[in-house]
């Protein structure tokens, strides 16, 4: 059965495998395993369709399996959860050799990255996401970590994979909205350094809204392609240049954790965040209206939030001010110059008060708990 690679280029590189059928390949898992023990985490909603058939794949290359079922959603990525996969690996004996397997979506990814990158002071990990989102942006890059009451992904560490395995079969069971939410950070790719992804995505929605195979495959491997590019030129974000992937995020983060982890989706709050970025680079003179427009269309085409919710301009500010990109006090935002094309500029909070009135909304917001 055939299907497509990608390699990211860090030291050391690692495949990126895209395709149908993949969980059953076991010779595209064999080279990637450092010993005769793998740690699959998972959740218990992915665990009732794709633990089976991954843990068979991994029997039959002799490994020994160390199954950790997470609660579902992002309210779990905790330290309780980081704390109760340590106590699973000790519990079972895991050693140096063992390899971290996570096989989900950005939670799940991040909770057993972040696992892996701290057990034993670090042992192998394999990403196999199964959701659009993880698929397209959080499995690839080596990001890893848990939330903190003040503040979405606070806690971590930089840990790449040995592999990231994309079995493009998995999306079948995704959930609609889980499935539009991914679409969000599928945009993002296209609206900071890939015009010509951005019109395919366009021209192509009713097939992505469809699910064909061909446009799925496509955006993914394109939007994986984008994100390995980033990732080769800023691996562990120093030069500014991978922080351009966080357009819509500072905003959205703090969606996230003012409304409460998992009340909207990720991709949800970066799809609102990311039209309240457009609307800001709008009025400092960057985007036309005409692009900004453009965005909204292609937001609302993809059935995703448009206006963030009235978190207060106190709660924003307090929130966005604990961002990660955040220096010396000052506020940084992903911000748009024209469609494909992205900057990180210092924004004063001045600023930014106008867009967090709720009567400056121009959108129509869907509720994010359809």
């Amino acid at each position: 059965m055939s299907h497509s690679t990608l390699q990211v280029n860090v030291s050391p590189s690692y495949p990126i495998h895209v395709g149908s059928g993949l969980l059953q390949r076991g010779e595209l898992l064999a080279p990637h395993l450092t010993g005769r023990c793998c740690a699959v985490v998972t959740n218990s909603t992915v665990a009732q369709w794709y633990l089976e058939p991954l843990t068979h794949t991994l029997e039959t290359l002799g490994q020994t399996i160390i199954p950790i079922i997470l609660p579902d959603g992002e309210a779990f990525k905790t330290r309780a959860t980081f704390d109760h996969i340590h106590d699973c690996l000790l519990e079972h004996r895991a050693d140096r050799k063992t390899t971290v397997v996570a096989l989900g979506g950005g939670v799940v990814g991040d909770l057993a990255g972040y696992a892996a990158a701290t057990f034993l002071r670090g042992v192998s990990l394999i990403q196999v996401p199964t959701t659009l989102l993880s698929q397209v942006d959080s499995s690839v890059g080596g990001k890893t970590g848990i939330n903190h009451p003040l503040g979405k992904n606070m806690i971590g560490a930089f840990h790449q994979p040995k592999l990231v395995l994309i079995d493009t079969d998995t999306l079948a069971t995704l959930p609609q909205r889980e499935f539009l939410a991914g679409l969000a950070e599928v945009i993002k790719y296209g609206l900071i350094r890939d015009l010509t992804f951005f019109e395919w995505l366009e021209s192509h929605a009713s097939a992505l809204l469809q699910r064909q195979h061909e446009a799925m495959s496509h955006a993914i491997l394109t939007s994986c392609h984008n994100k390995a590019d980033v990732v080769a030129a800023d691996p562990l974000e120093q030069t500014g240049e991978r922080a351009l992937l966080n357009l819509g995020h500072t905003f959205g983060h703090a969606i996230e954790a003012g409304m409460g982890y998992g009340v909207w989706l990720h991709g949800e709050a970066v799809a609102a965040g990311t039209l309240l970025a457009a609307e800001l680079s709008h009025r400092l003179g960057r985007l036309t209206r005409t692009e900004v427009d453009r965005m909204l269309q292609l937001f609302q085409l993809f059935g995703l939030p448009t206006c963030a919710p009235d978190l207060g301009v106190e709660r924003w500010l307090s929130l966005m001010l604990g961002d990660k990109k955040v220096e010396n006090g000052v506020m940084r935002f992903v911000l748009l110059n024209h469609l494909g094309a992205a900057t990180l500029e210092g924004i004063e909070a001045d600023n930014l008060l106008p867009l967090l009135s709720p009567a400056s909304c121009r959108f129509v917001e869907p509720s994010p708990n359809r």
